[in-house]
């Protein structure tokens, strides 16, 4: 049963798969590499777990982690709940006890597990309906945009597949809701009329494959445009794109958002990050917020008019009802909105002091010189902690496929995982993961996962031999830091031993070693382990205002 359920769902177009391989996942896994999906063994499942989660979200087609049953789940978990909470069309084939088996030592209630963190999980009960099972819960991955875990009780793998078994369900086909035509004609109508529009685009917009009718819109209603974190990169490149909206922002792009008069949000929730815990909204401004799901709606911030529907498929329509009755109100996008735009774009271009000395770098620095030097088509993975915001925003992207932030659930030591999963996804880039020294020690063993791979991979290590962020924020009020310090750690050489290729660096000038990597054959991971001037960025700061909120429940960053 193992080996068919493998080779359908190799048939129904899964041919990506991340896993530690067991006893238990053994042949249903060589069933798919068999049926010709690629798969890579990673080092640790919560690592597997990651990596698929990127590869879904660059690729925006479901991806498959394959695990043990009991440890091998549970090791997964932090990156099963990060993709979960992200709605990341993901599909975990989790082996499984035989329900008759509670004495094994592996034995734990799947589910009861799964369900307490919010996983959507399914199990295959009978051999003449678990092929028909597992394409059911790989379609809701797909249809549905969610991680799905189909737990596999070993007895049930090792039946036979009976004559009467059920045929496979056929490959969905897709459709785009369509908001219905008054709330359309609404928001069209708000268009017109508003002074000041911005329109944020988040991960909605960004799995709708809404970029080009999302800017033709914007110059129909004269907004300007803007995403939540996880969609940047989507209007790279337009001149009328203010970047991220949110704790990412620029002082530029915060002062024109908080000055809109109508806000109407792509696809982005509009969480405490997004709006900056309400800072970036006026107490005047109009909010829209446009989502398939209508439980998203209005769940983090008040909403004056809620349209259910498909991003790209309302936004066509809303475009169609601009065209048959324009815009006559003057528009706000004037020079003078251009330039102040054009002068404060990026964080690189806000004059800082720079608090590098003969042994530290300035983060920021740092940050701006490897801009320049890696190549422009990358794919950039920054990991959580103080250090967040420079990898995030000093680092230029080319397009949407080029950022991916896997921080939903605040966990640190994703990022070098997730670096790994969206450098599959996206061949001919660089990928660069940005990550703290605490997020390093969790996560190197990857670096194998990487070298195997030959994946052209900068790590670049933000190194303050601390967990940044509690240092900043208990520090300043005289609690004792011992316990969130750590002696000085070799980084380079942790990752020359695993194959790598390393550099120290302390100045500019060390940034040398980067050079010659971008200029060689890029046939081996390249860490940087960058000891960095130690000060509280803007991010940690905003991070940390967002608890005195009752928006969100937030999960200490460290690293």
């Amino acid at each position: 049963m193992a080996e068919a359920i493998g080779r359908e769902l190799a048939r129904q177009g899964l041919d990506q798969v991340f896993g530690v391989v067991g006893s238990g996942n053994f042949h249903v896994t060589n069933a798919l590499v068999a049926a010709g999906a690629r798969f890579v063994a990673a080092r640790h499942e919560g690592g597997a777990a990651t990596m698929a989660d990127a590869y879904a979200r660059t690729t925006q087609r479901v991806a498959a982690v394959t695990v043990h049953q009991g440890c091998g789940l549970t090791n997964a978990l932090t990156g099963l709940t990060e993709a979960a909470k992200s709605r990341t069309p993901l599909l975990v084939l989790a082996a499984d006890t035989a329900g008759w088996n509670v004495l094994s030592n592996f034995n734990i209630d799947q589910p009861a597990v799964l369900r307490g963190l919010g996983i959507h999980s399914e199990t295959i009960t009978s051999p003449r309906t678990a092929v028909h099972d597992a394409v059911r819960a790989f379609r809701r991955a797909a249809v549905d945009r969610r991680t799905v875990v189909l737990n596999l009780p070993l007895d049930v793998q090792e039946a036979e597949v009976p004559p009467d078994a059920l045929p496979p369900l056929q490959p969905p086909v897709l459709e785009a809701a369509v908001a219905g035509a008054g709330s359309v004609e609404r928001l069209a109508d708000l268009l017109r009329s508003a002074q000041r529009p911005v329109l944020v685009a988040g991960r909605g917009a960004r799995l709708s494959g809404a970029r080009d009718v999302l800017t033709e819109l914007g110059e129909r209603s004269g907004a300007l445009l803007a995403t939540s974190a996880v969609a940047r990169g989507l209007f790279a490149g337009e001149e009328w794109a203010v970047d991220v909206s949110g704790g990412f922002a620029t002082p530029m792009a915060a002062e024109l958002i908080s000055s809109a008069d109508l806000v109407v949000s792509w696809g982005a929730s509009l969480n405490v990050w997004t709006l900056r815990a309400g800072e970036l909204l006026s107490p005047d401004a109009t909010v829209v917020q446009v989502d398939e799901d209508p439980a998203a709606i209005g769940t983090h911030v008040r909403v004056d008019h809620g349209v259910v529907g498909d991003v790209r498929a309302t936004a066509a329509a809303t475009v169609e009802s601009l065209r048959a009755r324009p815009r006559t109100a003057p528009s706000w996008r004037t020079p003078e909105v251009r330039e102040r735009i054009r002068a404060g774009l990026r964080w690189r271009d806000v004059p800082y002091d720079d608090t590098g000395t003969e042994s530290l770098i300035d983060p920021r620095t740092l940050t701006i010189a490897l801009d320049d030097i890696l190549p422009a088509e990358r794919v950039v993975a920054p990991d959580g902690g103080n250090f967040n915001g420079y990898p995030a925003m000093f680092l230029d992207v080319p397009d949407e496929r080029g950022f991916c932030l896997t921080l939903a659930f605040q966990s640190i030591g994703l990022g070098l995982s997730t670096a790994i999963g969206a450098g599959l996804a996206s061949p001919g880039r660089v990928a660069v993961a940005g990550v703290g020294d605490g997020g390093f020690m969790m996560s190197h063993v990857e670096l194998d996962t990487a070298v195997r791979l030959a994946l052209p991979l900068v790590v670049v290590v933000y190194n303050d031999h601390a967990y940044g962020a509690e240092v900043h924020h208990f520090g300043p009020e005289g609690h004792p830091l011992d316990i969130v310090e750590f002696p000085e750690t070799d980084i380079a050489a942790i990752a020359r031993g695993y194959g790598c290729e390393a550099v120290t660096v302390r100045t500019v000038e060390d940034l040398k070693g980067v050079r010659d990597w971008v200029d060689g054959p890029r046939e081996r991971p390249l860490v940087v382990d960058a000891r960095i001037t130690v000060f509280a960025s803007w991010m940690i700061a905003h991070s940390f205002a967002t608890e005195r909120t009752d928006e969100v429940d937030r999960h200490d960053e460290a690293g």
